[in-house]
């Protein structure tokens, strides 16, 4: 009898440990599927905001190519240099709270579940 049980306590070990190894594996394939995503809205919004940047040097290059005077083109490039690096910092901080989130996302994903 007791030799029964000491199998059965095995066998319930090795079953357990079989579980906890195919939740691990589960979770690492989540968390890879997750990372693949959150991989692809970042290259999104860093091409968006490449976008938005060359929109906006055209369009200072089309003020400046009209200009008619040595001011206006100062002028021009001034407001250029002040706008891109307020959009600049915008963009930085975009980018930080997304990969900020991500890595909170990811965090949650590996807390153990009460």
């Amino acid at each position: 009898m007791m030799a029964k049980d000491s199998t059965d306590a095995k066998k319930g070990t090795l079953e357990n440990a079989t579980d906890a190894v195919k939740r691990a594996g589960e979770s690492v394939k989540d968390a890879a599927s997750h990372a693949a995503q959150n991989a692809a809205s970042l290259n999104a919004k860093v091409i968006d905001h490449a976008e938005e940047n060359v929109r906006e040097a055209f369009r200072a290059l089309r003020a400046a190519a009209g200009s008619t005077s040595v001011q206006d083109v100062v002028k021009a490039q001034t407001d250029y240099v002040k706008d891109q690096g307020a959009r600049s910092m915008t963009q930085a901080k975009e980018i930080g709270e997304m990969i900020a989130q991500f890595g909170r996302t990811a965090m949650e994903a590996w807390r153990p579940k009460s």
